[in-house]
C-alpha cells in the first residue's frame, strides 16, 4: 500500500477520516521525496494502511488478519467527542464499558465475556506496554493517533486475561507529527479541559513528546441528602514519549504516563422497577475515588535483514483510595474504605520472522513474564442505621430475661404472675432500667501477589498466493497467592441497672494460601483473499483464558456470619472465636475462584468493494464458555462483591461494519451493528431448598445489541457538519433476569470551523435528553433487598477551540 512505501512522517488519520484529508496528506510526503501518485478522492483507505504501527506479534494488517476489530483515529476520537475506552465503547460492535461509578469501575464486556471485578476479561495495551491493573485500565486517553479493538480471544499471542478480547491504544509519533498543540474546552455543566503537547524531532535519530492535560467537571446528578454533587471530578496527567532510532536497525522507545483523578463517585439512586427509572442519588455522604496511576517502560527493536526482534520492559504504579456509602441510602447502615498499593514488572521478549522475506512460512515466537504486588486495606464499617437495631434486639432479649427471672422469684411467693411481672419492671426501671449499645466493624489487610510466565509461537503458512493458514500455541503459567489478615468485633456495652459492662465478640482470620494454573491456547485460522483488492474470507478457532484468583471483598459477609452464630456467648463475656486448620481450608475454598476458559469459533469476511469506495467487515461468532466468572452480592448479608464461577454458557452473535464517501469524498459515514445472545448452560446457585437453576437465563450485564452511525459533511473547506448516534439494549442486570434496561438510542453532534490558525468545533451529546441507565444493582444492607441504578449522562453541550503552530 501507498503509506507503507513512504518513509514513516505521514500524520496520523483516522480509520474515518475524510479521504480528502487523508489524500492531501499522503500527496504531500509524496511530493517531498520526489514521486507523484494519482489517486482517487473517492476511495477508502484503512487507518493502519497510513498509521504505521511496529506490530513486534503480527505479520498482516488488522484487516487481513483472522479476527473481527475496529480501529479508530485521533481525528475520529475527535470528531466523535470522545475522552476514554467507556464513550468510545458506545461506537464499537459487541464491545461495552459501561460509564458508572468512578475511574475505579473498568467493567469491559466483549461477546458476553466481561466481570466487574478482580480477573478482566479484555486485556488493554498502552503504546505496547501490558497494563496490568485492572483499577487503572479505565484511563483518560488524549493526544491519541490510534486506538484498535480486537475482539474474541486474543491470548495465543498476548495470554491470559484477553479472553474477550484487546484494546491497544498508542501515542502520536513525534517522527511522523511535529509541533505544539494546545486544546482548550468549555461545556455545560462546567465541564473544562486543557491540553498541551509538544512534539519535536530533533534530528533522524531523535524525536521526543511532552504532553499534559487537565479535565474536570461539576457532574450532572445532586446527592439529594447531602446536596453535592455526586458525580463532579477533577483529573490531571502528564506523559513523555521518547523515540531513538539508532543503526544498523536498532531504535529504543520510552514511555512514562502519569494520571491523576480526584473524583466523587457511585451516584446510584433507588430504582424503580416498574418504569425502570432511577431517582437521585441520596447517600449519607457522598462517595470519592483519588487515584495516582504510573505507566512506564522501554521498548527496544531491531529490525535485520530475516527477523525482527523486540524487547519490552516496564514498570507500573497505582495508588488509589475508594470510599462508599455501600447502602447507597440516606440512614447510615454501613461503608466501605478500600486502599490498594500495587507495583508490577513486565518483561516480553518477541522474534519474528520479516515478512520482506516473503516465502511460505512467517512466524512469531516468544516469552512473557509478569510480577504483580498489590496490597489492600478494606475495612468495613457498621454504622448506627445497623448497630442500633441489634443493639435494641439485644436489649430486649436481656430486659425480658431479667423481667421473667424476677417475676418467677416473686411467683415463688405467691404474687400473681401479671402483679409479678409489673412489679419486677418497676424494680429495673428503678435501678436505672437496661440499655444496650453495640459498635461494629471488619478491618482487613489482603497481600495478594502473582505473577505470570508464558511461552507462545504462532505460524502463518501462505500454502497458495490466496490462501494462508495460521497455526499457534502458547503455554501460560500463572502463580496466585493471597495472605488475608481479616477480623471482625461486636462490642456490646450494656448499662444493667447502673452497672456497665462492655463484653467483645471477635473473630479474626489470617492465613496463607496459594494456587498455580496452567493453560495451553491454541489458535487455528484461514483466510483466503478474494480479489485483489485486499478482501478476504477467514474462520478460526482460538482458545480464552481468564485467570483464577482470590475474593477479598466477601470477607466482612464471612466474618460477620461467624459473629451473628456465637453472639450468645458474648452475654458471658468477651468471647474470641477459635479458627482449626478444617476452618481454613473450608474458608480458602470459600474465597477461590476458577480459571475461566472459552472456545471462541468464528467465520467473518472484511471486503473492500466499488474500488475501495466501500468497506464492509462481518463476522459470526459462537463461544462456550466453561467456569465463567461471575461477580455477585456475597451470600449472606450482601456487604460485598464476590467472583464465582457459574458452570457453563454460551454466546453467538454477529458483527457488520459499513464505511464508505459519497460526493467526492465530502461526505464520510460509518455505520455498525452488533448482536450477543449470551445464556448460562448450567448454573445452580445455593444448595437444597435455597438452590437457584439459572439454566437458560441471560448472562447479566451484556447488551444484546449495540448499534452505531455517525456521518460528517464538509459544506465547504471550512465548515464541517457531523452527527453521531449510539443505540444499546436490551441489558439484564442480575441473573434470574428479574429486571433490566431496555433499548435505548443516544445522539450526538457537531459543527466544526476549520481556519488556517485554529479549529473551532461545536458538540452536544445525548441531544435527546435520552433517560437511561448505565448500571444497576440490587442491596440486602437493609435485610431487605432494595434495587439502584445510576443515570447516563443528560444532555450536554460545549466547544472545543485547537491550535497547532
Amino acid at each position: 500500500m501507498i503509506a507503507l512505501a513512504l518513509a514513516s512522517s505521514v500524520a496520523p488519520i483516522s480509520l474515518w477520516a475524510g479521504t480528502s484529508n487523508v489524500l492531501s496528506l499522503v500527496n504531500e510526503r509524496v511530493d517531498n521525496t520526489n514521486f507523484k501518485v494519482f489517486t482517487d478522492s473517492s476511495k477508502v483507505f484503512d487507518i493502519d494502511e497510513v498509521v504505521v504501527v511496529s506490530q513486534p506479534k503480527e505479520a498482516f494488517r488488522l484487516r487481513q488478519q483472522s479476527l473481527s476489530s475496529t480501529s479508530v483515529g485521533g481525528f475520529q476520537i475527535q470528531k466523535l467527542g470522545t475522552r476514554d475506552l467507556r464513550e468510545l465503547s458506545s461506537y464499537i460492535p459487541n464491545f461495552v464499558m459501561p460509564n458508572y461509578g468512578s475511574r475505579l469501575s473498568s467493567a469491559m464486556y466483549v461477546r458476553g465475556i466481561g466481570s466487574r471485578v478482580n480477573s478482566p476479561a479484555v486485556g488493554i495495551y498502552l503504546d505496547g506496554i501490558p497494563v496490568m491493573s485492572k483499577s487503572a485500565f479505565n484511563l483518560h486517553h488524549y493526544q491519541t493517533s490510534r486506538i484498535d479493538i480486537l475482539r474474541g480471544p486474543q491470548a495465543t499471542l498476548y495470554g491470559q486475561n484477553t479472553e474477550g478480547g484487546l484494546v491497544r491504544i498508542y501515542s502520536r509519533n513525534p517522527f511522523e507529527y511535529e509541533g505544539t498543540d494546545l486544546k482548550l474546552s468549555y461545556g455545560s455543566r462546567y465541564y473544562r479541559n486543557v491540553e498541551l503537547a509538544h512534539y519535536h524531532r530533533i534530528n533522524d535519530h531523535l524525536a521526543f513528546t511532552v504532553a499534559a492535560f487537565n479535565d474536570a467537571q461539576k457532574g450532572f446528578f445532586r446527592n439529594t441528602n447531602t446536596g453535592n454533587r455526586a458525580d463532579k471530578y477533577d483529573e490531571a496527567g502528564g506523559k513523555i514519549v521518547l523515540k531513538a532510532k539508532l543503526n544498523r536497525g536498532w531504535n529504543v522507545d520510552i514511555l512514562a504516563n502519569y494520571q491523576y483523578v480526584d473524583q466523587n463517585g457511585f451516584p446510584y439512586g433507588k430504582l424503580d422497577l416498574e418504569t425502570g427509572k432511577a431517582a437521585l442519588p441520596s447517600t449519607t455522604f457522598d462517595g470519592t475515588y483519588l487515584r495516582h496511576s504510573f505507566i512506564s517502560g522501554v521498548t527496544v527493536n531491531h529490525i535485520g535483514t530475516d527477523y525482527s526482534f523486540a524487547s519490552t520492559t516496564s514498570y507500573q504504579y497505582l495508588k488509589d483510595k475508594m470510599n462508599m456509602d455501600s447502602d447507597y441510602l440516606p440512614a447510615d447502615y454501613m461503608s466501605i474504605l478500600q486502599e490498594q498499593l500495587q507495583n508490577s514488572l513486565t518483561q516480553e521478549f518477541t522474534l519474528k520472522s520479516n515478512r520482506a522475506v516473503g516465502g511460505f512460512w512467517n512466524w512469531t515466537a516468544g516469552g512473557f513474564f509478569s510480577y504483580q504486588w498489590l496490597k489492600t486495606n478494606g475495612p468495613v464499617f457498621f454504622n448506627e442505621d445497623m448497630t442500633q437495631p441489634i443493639g435494641n434486639a439485644i436489649q430486649k432479649q436481656m430486659y425480658n430475661a431479667m423481667v421473667n427471672m424476677m417475676a418467677q422469684r416473686m411467683m415463688a411467693q405467691g404474687m400473681p404472675e401479671k402483679a409479678a411481672k409489673a412489679a419486677a419492671a418497676k424494680a429495673i426501671e428503678k435501678a436505672g432500667g437496661v440499655s444496650m449499645k453495640v459498635n461494629m466493624g471488619a478491618p482487613g489487610l489482603y497481600h495478594t501477589p502473582q505473577w505470570n510466565l508464558g511461552f507462545f509461537h504462532e505460524s502463518n503458512f501462505n500454502i497458495t498466493d490466496r490462501l494462508t493458514a495460521t497455526l499457534g500455541l502458547r503455554y501460560d503459567l500463572m502463580h496466585t497467592a493471597i495472605h488475608y489478615d481479616a477480623s471482625a468485633y461486636m462490642q456490646m456495652t450494656a448499662n444493667v441497672m447502673g452497672k456497665l459492662a462492655t463484653n467483645v465478640l471477635d473473630s479474626s482470620q489470617d492465613h496463607e494460601v496459594s494456587d498455580d494454573y496452567g493453560q495451553l491456547l491454541p489458535k487455528f485460522g484461514l483466510n483466503l483473499k478474494i480479489d485483489e483488492l485486499g478482501s478476504n474470507v477467514y474462520a478460526t478457532v482460538s482458545k480464552g483464558y481468564r485467570a483464577g484468583g482470590y475474593n477479598i471483598q466477601m470477607f466482612s459477609d464471612v466474618l460477620q456470619t461467624e459473629l451473628n452464630a456465637n453472639r450468645n456467648q458474648a452475654m458471658r463475656g468477651d468471647y474470641h472465636v477459635t479458627h482449626t486448620e478444617e476452618d481454613y481450608q473450608r474458608i480458602d475454598k470459600t474465597i477461590a475462584y476458577k480459571p475461566e476458559t472459552s472456545w471462541n469459533y468464528e467465520a467473518g469476511a472484511h471486503l473492500n468493494l466499488f474500488d475501495h469506495m466501500l468497506h464492509f467487515d462481518l463476522s459470526a461468532f459462537y463461544m462456550k464458555v466453561t467456569n465463567q466468572q461471575l461477580s455477585v452480592m456475597a451470600g449472606n448479608y450482601g456487604f460485598g462483591r464476590m467472583m464465582v464461577n457459574a458452570g457453563k454458557s454460551h454466546s453467538c452473535g454477529i458483527e457488520a461494519a459499513l464505511r464508505g464517501q459519497l460526493f467526492d469524498g465530502k461526505f464520510d459515514w460509518a455505520m455498525s451493528y452488533g448482536y450477543t445472545r449470551s445464556k448460562f448452560d448450567k448454573y445452580v446457585d445455593g444448595e437444597g431448598e435455597d438452590a437457584v437453576d439459572y439454566k437458560g437465563k441471560y448472562v447479566p450485564y451484556v447488551p444484546q445489541h449495540t448499534m452505531a452511525a455517525m456521518a460528517d459533511y464538509r459544506l465547504t473547506d471550512w465548515l464541517t457538519l457531523g452527527a453521531n448516534v449510539n443505540v444499546q439494549g436490551k441489558t439484564y442486570w442480575d441473573n434470574a433476569n428479574t429486571y433490566s434496561q431496555k433499548l435505548y438510542a443516544v445522539l450526538g453532534a457537531h459543527v466544526d470551523l476549520n481556519f488556517k490558525a485554529f479549529n473551532v468545533s461545536f458538540w452536544g451529546r445525548n441531544l435527546t435528553d435520552t433517560n437511561y441507565n448505565t448500571f444497576a444493582v440490587d442491596n440486602s444492607a437493609t435485610g431487605t433487598k432494595e434495587y439502584f441504578a445510576q443515570r447516563g449522562n443528560p444532555f450536554q453541550c460545549g466547544v472545543d477551540v485547537r491550535f497547532h503552530f
